[in-house]
């Protein structure tokens, strides 16, 4: 694992935890609902997105 790989990986779990805070203490469904879509689009763009070799 790369450093880069390794602070992306720690800036997503910092995200999540600071949402998830978020979520307990507003406690909506409706936000709720928005964090997790968010959460899911993160995961997704870092863990799933491939950065096309530089030339």
């Amino acid at each position: 694992m790369t450093l880069e790989r390794f602070l992306a990986a720690l800036a997503f779990v910092t995200f999540c935890i600071f949402l998830g805070v978020l979520v307990t203490k507003v406690a909506t469904l409706d936000l709720t609902i928005v964090v997790l879509v968010t959460v899911l689009l993160c995961g997704y763009d870092l863990f799933f997105h491939r950065v096309p070799p530089h030339r």
